[in-house]
């Protein structure tokens, strides 16, 4: 080994460092033993010595086991100091340790360090792939993406520009509405009716909606106040809500059957069309209230309580009505297949929207011969049975007639939302393109004075 002097005199050098085999701990040795603390160590091989030899966690409690005086010598040789080390390590290297983040500590000590696992994930070391940017690869993708874009939206634009749609408000906030009377605090149920114009026939399968505004089905705890179980027809969940559907789970020490604040605020406006023909007579427009929900909610989400040939009040039996309901849930409909639990038009209200503004289907109105319109333009009457409060949240409430297509109802944003994001990319790729024509043959390195 060979042994360097500082060339000048100095009080922090007084004699040569010693070789790294001085630095180990004899076996068996203590960190309270005095051999072990007063070893003298030089100051590059003293930071070895902590690089590999520290204990875990970095607390003084496990690195005392390793804590060495640094007042030694100036410098030494590390070649010979090194292979030593390197070797001692090798002796002591625990493949458990690796992972786990150094040796544990000792009784007393700190907990381990949070070093990362010796894996390919968690050190960084997985394979990966990073494209070149280049003008001959950047410039064709902004100009393939304006390209596609473009016509499709477009495409999808025209397409629902040519959705028929129409919007009746029937809140009654105006004072002029004739559903304004229905607003007193004193009326529980109203009826009115307002005339409006078709100005273009409907053509196709004719979608009623109901839409209502300001209205936060999306509150967590209002998404949240339903039993699951019991909509599907379970029996214990039927007589023991569960407690999500507080304060709207018993009344009346009764279980209440549907559960929650969802199905206590169910939208119960009655709403029917009719044609105005000659003489002011009226037609009535056949809606169709089965077909509205999703085939998985009405056989599998929703079932009714077993019972067979039972009838449907009977498995009901030991439950009570919603707080805000006029009827109970087994006498929704005289239909058997769209009473109780599956009752179409209570499934539909079951599924909470996500913005304060929405709409929800309420009935199907069916083309039923290719020769003559749907709805043919001219005047409609709207008949109202007003029982749905909003005024008390400053809600609205509208019904809406559309038709729909292959990409569904009237949605120009998505188009509009295309052309936009299209004409951006083929307008920055003309410009990268100009930028490029103009400075791909400067020089790239530049002149360097001193």
């Amino acid at each position: 080994m060979t042994l360097v002097r500082p060339p000048f005199p100095s009080l922090l050098c007084p004699s040569p460092c010693p070789s790294v085999s001085s630095l180990l701990p004899l076996p068996g040795a203590s960190p309270a033993d005095s051999n072990f603390r007063s070893a003298p160590v030089c100051g590059r091989v003293s930071r070895l010595f902590r690089l590999y030899f520290r204990g875990g966690g970095g607390s003084d409690a496990c690195a005392s086991s390793f804590r060495v005086s640094r007042r030694v010598p100036w410098a030494v040789h590390l070649r010979a100091s090194r292979s030593r080390a390197r070797g001692a390590m090798a002796m002591n290297y625990n493949a458990k340790d690796e992972v786990d983040g150094g040796p544990a500590c000792a009784p007393g000590g700190t907990a381990k360090n949070r070093r990362p696992d010796n894996t390919a994930f968690k050190q960084q070391r997985l394979p990966a792939w990073q494209p070149i940017l280049t003008a001959g690869t950047v410039l064709p993708t902004f100009f393939i993406i304006g390209l596609i874009f473009i016509p499709i939206g477009i495409g999808i634009f025209v397409t629902s520009n040519n959705i028929r749609e129409i919007e009746i408000d029937y809140t009654g906030t105006d004072p002029s509405s004739p559903c304004n009377k229905c607003l007193s605090p004193n009326v529980t149920s109203c009826i009115c009716a307002i005339n409006f114009t078709l100005e273009q026939s409907f053509e196709g399968n004719v979608f009623m909606y109901y839409g209502l505004s300001n209205f936060y089905q999306n509150h967590r705890r209002y998404v949240k106040s339903r039993d699951d179980s019991q909509l599907n027809g379970d029996s214990s969940a039927l007589l023991n809500p569960s407690k999500e559907c507080e304060p709207y789970r018993r009344n009346e020490d009764k279980p209440i059957a549907p559960c929650g604040a969802i199905a206590n605020s169910m939208f119960n406006d009655t709403l029917e069309l009719f044609l105005v023909g000659n003489g002011s007579y009226l037609t009535s427009i056949p809606l169709k209230k089965k077909g509205i929900a999703w085939w998985t909610d009405k056989n599998v989400k929703f079932r009714n309580p077993p019972g067979g040939e039972i009838p449907l009040e009977e498995r009901f039996k030991g439950t009570t009505k919603p707080v805000n309901w006029v009827k109970p849930v087994y006498m929704l409909d005289s239909d058997q297949d769209n009473n109780g639990f599956i009752n179409e038009d209570f499934i539909v209200w079951m599924r909470t929207a996500a913005l304060p503004t929405f709409r929800k289907l309420y009935r199907l109105i069916e083309r039923k011969s290719d020769l003559h319109p749907t709805l043919p333009a001219g005047q409609y009457y709207l008949n109202i049975t007003y029982n749905y409060p909003v005024h008390s949240f400053d809600g609205r409430k509208r019904m809406i007639l559309s038709t729909i297509s292959w990409m569904g109802g009237k949605n120009p944003f998505l188009g509009i939302a295309y052309i936009t994001i299209g004409s951006i990319s083929f307008l920055l790729g003309v410009v990268l393109l100009v930028i490029n024509h103009k400075y791909r043959n400067s020089s790239n390195t530049a002149d360097i004075t001193i």
